[in-house]
């Protein structure tokens, strides 16, 4: 095996934002854990990646729809000119903007909310018991 000899560390601005990017990508990794299963309409099942348009064809229209905000981690550079040294990395939340779809599945079942954006299905988790 091979040694690099002489390696320098480096400067303490460029650490701090590998530090930082590394937080973001964990942080990442970790917020979006939720439960990604799938909805069943009519003996279909639709699931994160489909398109509304197929949610539409298989389930219907939804009881209620609403737009959300939904705070996600965001990683920015801040370019500074009386700062020397280049851009700093900053993380921050943001409001990302996405619609929810509430399908009622029958009585004494949970609720299935349908969570897109971008144009796809990001989500579906269960919600209240419906009576």
């Amino acid at each position: 095996m091979r040694y690099l000899r002489n390696q320098t560390a480096l400067p303490g601005l460029h650490q701090r934002t590998l530090q930082l990017v590394a937080t973001a990508l964990a942080l990442c990794t970790v917020l979006p854990a939720q439960a990604s299963q799938s909805l069943r309409c009519n003996g279909s099942l639709v699931g994160k990646g489909d398109s509304p348009v197929t949610l539409l064809q298989k389930c219907g229209d939804p009881i209620y729809r609403q737009g959300v905000c939904v705070s996600m981690l965001q990683l920015g550079w801040v370019v500074t000119p009386y700062r020397p040294g280049g851009p700093a990395a900053v993380l921050a939340n943001q409001c990302v903007p996405m619609e929810e779809w509430t399908y009622d599945r029958g009585p004494g079942t949970f609720l299935g909310v349908v969570r897109i954006y971008n144009g796809t299905i990001e989500s579906v988790r269960d919600g209240d018991r419906s009576r």
